[in-house]
């Protein structure tokens, strides 16, 4: 079986098809770019082809990228010189694409050479989008549901198949930028609108084949292969050219606190590649891009965000021996913030969702969280009338249980209390068909415990969203210790219905998630009451890449939650309990009414209108700022390693059963410093020797939170990694 295919017809045009089997969507690997490059010699070679058009076998998709395992492959393949056999690699790339640009025009006239199109039905992502750049003429379907552009530094890479070098010399260093430094995706009327392709047709492949028939030599003439070119918005020695890469390097440094080296990567292959001709530019965006994949953040991040991350999705931990179980009629118990969030997403998957609160009105008010998400939709022209309507239609707001006959699965989210929790368990497990699975959308309540209230207990089971539910990618789903595989099947295959990413951990105190997240919240809090600056502990949390510094953060979550969450802790563990001045800090801030942005008061001073105005001084009243500040580092592994002992701790204890979780889900749910591909993947990173000996120094020097896991001890003592210990590969040996 082969990935591409070539057909001729009489009038001379050579029709290419990408079709890989056994994909949904087509991804470029190594035996299909040999088979590509034999097609296209053939039908250079062959006088009878007046022209050649690429096209995919997928309906509604061109490519979705690069199959980023084959990176993998060949550097861990290639003995002694990775980084060697990665750079031919991707050479081998850039000149099967530079032969398709230049088609086999004469070198000095330009002439003579074969018009060669592509036709995207649909998606072209990534290497879907760099190969037809270097065709001549780029055709896609009137489709908008598809996407195009380049998503790579989205995964901790850059485009490194020619991209990165025709996009620049294209659209210029700022037009570019968007789509190089952001991922930016463009639907594909504003593709072309945008510059990224030549046309829109109903029929990519018709006016492709009927370009390639028609076209002259000067069509097939790159700008940057004709004389006298010129870089749209100048070159770096020009003046105007000058301030677009300072102002780019300020930019990118500005929004990625200098965590990521992808976007530096870019950046240097962007700049030193516009100093030079285009084929130099391609070697030097050959060199960056294998220094990157060289770079074991970059591997962390691909194996993460993009390996682990779709074989979740595609449902790796599902049990393999239950049928399928997708939703049909769900029922959301409770239509405050949670419950309107899971609904709204619910609608969105096309599912019929009954939504229950005390009262009309409450139940109401849930709905309406849809109603005004979808008008901000039909004012940014995402959504259609028609679209609003039909979601509406399938949400049914009510305070009558009794609409919940019929459903096949429930998720409750009422509130935070125990006894509420069982009684409203009981009453709907009343209601409800026999085989329904009943779901708890609690985030640290044990659901073993909840599931006692529960006739069914087997059929109990958590799904944990994190808020606001809309716009966060993760949800956590929690094993009681009766919960049974068709519980969880069916809340894997529900969280793929809703197009989010899923982990499965085994019940406990937090689960997983605020297990390790909890303790980032306390030791930046613990910091400012040994007169650590907060800007300081923000700042440092930043440039290790998290989306926002630990105090910002229990502003934006609320300091009456975080006292809750204490008081909760210390009811529960009773003398285990490990107090600090840090409880302290949050009861003290809760009593000065300092509840955070919800009260434009907390660890930032508002104004009028919530936005924040700096820190407040008032904090030093108490715990005055310490005249020598710690080292960035010492402020940075402190919270870094309070964090991943947690995750270790968990995979220790069972919590967590296969290490993808442990890192897509710090990922995803609190943005842990995505460079590093989780928190295991950072203790793979700096090494289990180096992390057992730090632990003891800061054990002996903060205290016991810092202890050494034996296990990180004893994989410490044997060298090894965790994904050379727990890896799946690794466990099938």
């Amino acid at each position: 079986m082969t990935d591409f295919t070539m057909e001729k017809d009489a009038d001379g045009v050579a029709l290419i098809t990408w079709d890989v089997p056994e994909k949904s969507m087509n991804v470029m690997r190594m035996d299909g770019m040999r088979e590509l490059n034999a097609l296209l010699d053939d039908a250079l070679a062959d006088d009878a082809v007046k022209g050649i058009v690429i096209t995919s076998g997928k309906p509604g998709s061109f490519a979705g990228g690069m199959d980023l395992t084959q990176l993998a492959v060949i550097r861990d393949q290639a003995g002694d010189d990775p980084a060697e056999a990665l750079f031919d690699f991707v050479m081998q790339g850039h000149h099967m694409m530079r032969k398709m640009e230049l088609a086999g025009m004469d070198p000095k006239t330009k002439k003579g050479g074969k018009p060669i199109a592509a036709a995207l039905p649909g998606t072209a992502a990534g290497i879907g989008l760099e190969l037809p750049l270097a065709t001549h003429r780029i055709f896609a379907a009137n489709n908008p549901k598809a996407r195009i552009g380049l998503p790579e530094i989205m995964v901790g890479l850059f485009p490194g198949g020619g991209g990165t070098t025709r996009l620049v010399r294209k659209l210029g260093a700022m037009g570019a930028s968007s789509f190089l430094l952001e991922g930016r995706m463009l639907e594909p009327t504003k593709a072309k609108a945008a510059g990224l392709i030549d046309e829109v047709a109903d029929d990519p492949v018709a006016a492709a084949r009927d370009w390639v028939l028609t076209a002259k030599d000067a069509d097939l003439v790159k700008a940057w292969d004709a004389k006298g070119y010129k870089m749209p918005g100048g070159a770096p020695y020009h003046p105007a050219g000058f301030m677009t890469f300072v102002g780019a390097a300020a930019m990118v440094h500005g929004k990625t606190k200098g965590a990521f080296p992808a976007a530096k990567a870019l950046l240097s292959a962007v700049y030193e590649g516009a100093l030079v001709d285009f084929d130099t530019a391609l070697r030097i965006e050959a060199r960056w891009f294998t220094h990157l994949l060289m770079n074991p953040s970059s591997s962390a991040m691909v194996r993460s965000l993009f390996v682990n991350k779709e074989a979740l999705e595609k449902g790796a931990v599902r049990p393999r021996d239950v049928p399928d179980q997708r939703v049909k009629k769900l029922g959301v118990l409770g239509a405050g913030m949670m419950g309107a969030g899971i609904a709204l997403v619910s609608a969105q998957a096309g599912i019929e969702v009954v939504l229950i609160d005390r009262d009309q009105a409450a139940a109401d008010k849930g709905k309406a969280y849809t109603e005004t998400y979808l008008d901000k939709g039909i004012a940014r022209k995402k959504v259609t009338p028609e679209k609003k309507e039909a979601m509406l239609n399938l949400i049914t707001a009510t305070p009558d249980l009794d609409q919940l006959k019929g459903c096949d699965l429930i998720i409750e989210a009422v509130f935070e209390d125990p006894k509420v929790k069982a009684e409203m368990t009981q009453k709907v497990e009343a209601i409800i068909p026999e085989d329904c699975i009943f779901a708890s959308n609690t985030s640290t309540l044990p659901i073993t415990g909840l599931a006692k209230a529960s006739g069914r207990p087997e059929q109990f089971i958590g799904i944990h969203f994190f808020s606001p539910v809309e716009r966060m990618l993760l949800v956590e789903i929690i094993k009681g210790k009766e919960t049974g595989p068709r519980a969880v099947a069916k809340a894997l295959d529900y969280v793929r219905q809703i197009r989010k990413t899923p982990i499965v951990v085994n019940d406990a105190r937090f689960f997983y998630c605020n297990r390790c997240i909890i303790p980032y919240g306390n030791e930046a809090t613990r910091m400012i009451t040994e007169g650590v600056a907060p800007v300081l502990i923000d700042h440092a949390a930043q440039q290790l890449g998290f989306p926002v510094g630990p105090v910002q953060l229990g502003d934006e979550t609320s300091i009456d939650l975080a006292a809750k969450i204490a008081r909760a802790t210390m009811q529960a563990m009773g003398d285990d309990y490990p107090a600090s001045e840090a409880d302290n800090l949050v009861f003290w801030m809760e009593e000065q009414g300092r509840l955070g942005r919800k009260a434009k008061a907390g660890y930032f001073d508002y104004d009028d209108k919530g936005k924040r105005t700096g820190y407040w001084q008032g904090i030093h009243d108490k715990y005055p700022l310490a005249d020598e500040q710690p080292d960035l580092i010492e402020v940075q592994e402190r919270l870094m390693f309070v964090q991943v002992l947690e995750a270790v701790r968990a995979l220790e204890e069972g919590v967590i059963e296969d290490i993808r979780e442990a890192d897509v889900g710090a990922i995803l749910a609190w943005g842990f410093a995505p460079w590093s591909g989780g928190p295991l993947s950072w203790l793979d990173i700096i090494g289990t020797p180096y992390a057992a000996e730090r632990c003891d120094q800061l054990e002996a020097k903060y205290g016991e939170r810092f202890k050494c896991p034996a296990l990180l001890r004893e994989m410490a003592e044997k060298g090894q990694t965790f994904y050379g210990r727990f890896s799946a590969e690794s466990r099938a040996a």
